[in-house]
């Protein structure tokens, strides 16, 4: 019975262990280092940074401890008292280039985000999961702000260093650090369909800095925003179930919603009458 009892304990603390954390499979190559990344697009705006970015992140020169996804649980009772559920996986830091050794936080446009997240089998956060990632993270920092040259490369290599000042080598999921790029249906309400939405920074206190907020033309990008990726399907009541599904459903949206629109978890395509004539897309 002693050895049965053990078997089970054995058992349960795996089966924990395993839904703690999720390994994302995503391409592997010889990474450059963040530095490096940094060194070569320290003159470049958004546009340059968005193509290089997009072809390092897509051959794979992304840290190995960005693949060890952290479970994020949620639930909500509807109306008649029925509970659900969820469990979802998020990148325990902001979409970065470069190896375990030398890395670096990026700084992307929303639409090269919306394409790098479904390259990778992710989708954006919402506000919502952007309060519960940070309620759960275990390294909480101070937000750094900087008020000049917001949106220059080497201001935004500049807030990196800092950021990892900060942390000391602390390892697990890390926020309060930047404003999140989120998804939100507020966004379709543009007739141009050409903003970022931006959410978080949240102070010790566990206040946010940033309330949402789709005021910003989408190819203004500036060292405090960063993409969180989470990972597409979302286990629900014990059964996987694509976030798209999810968002989409009048009950089920409110596990990881908190608007009366939340989009569809994706952001618009925008008219190409909306796109400056170099954008990157």
């Amino acid at each position: 019975m002693r050895t049965s009892g053990l078997y089970l304990l054995l058992l349960f603390l795996l089966l924990e262990a395993c839904s703690t954390y999720k390994k994302i499979s995503w391409p592997s190559s010889k990474s450059v280092s963040g530095t490096s990344f940094y060194e070569q697009a320290a003159a470049f705006q958004w546009k340059q940074r968005d193509s290089l970015t997009r072809m390092l992140v897509l051959q794979g020169s992304i840290p190995d401890f960005l693949r060890k996804f952290v479970a994020i649980r949620t639930q909500y009772q509807d109306s008649s008292g029925k509970n659900y559920r969820a469990i979802y996986y998020v990148s325990p830091d902001y979409l970065s280039i470069g190896t375990n050794k030398n890395w670096a936080r990026v700084h992307i446009t929303p639409f090269l985000a919306q394409e790098l997240a479904d390259s990778l089998q992710c989708f954006l956060p919402t506000r919502k999961m952007v309060d519960e990632i940070y309620n759960s993270a275990v390294i909480k920092l101070a937000p750094i702000p900087l008020t000049q040259n917001r949106d220059s490369t080497p201001t935004f290599y500049q807030h990196h260093l800092a950021v990892e000042q900060q942390r000391k080598g602390r390892v697990g999921l890390v926020a309060g650090i930047q404003k999140d790029i989120v998804t939100t249906g507020r966004l379709y309400a543009y007739p141009k369909r050409d903003r970022v939405a931006i959410y978080g920074w949240h102070q010790l206190n566990g206040k946010p800095i940033q309330p949402l907020y789709t005021g910003h033309v989408y190819w203004y990008v500036d060292y405090s925003q960063g993409v969180r990726l989470v990972y597409k399907l979302i286990k629900v009541n014990g059964k996987w179930v694509h976030y798209s599904t999810v968002l989409n459903d009048p009950i089920l949206r409110n596990l990881l919603c908190d608007e009366t629109d939340c989009g569809g978890g994706r952001y618009p395509t925008p008219p190409l009458s909306s796109l400056p004539p170099d954008a990157t897309r």
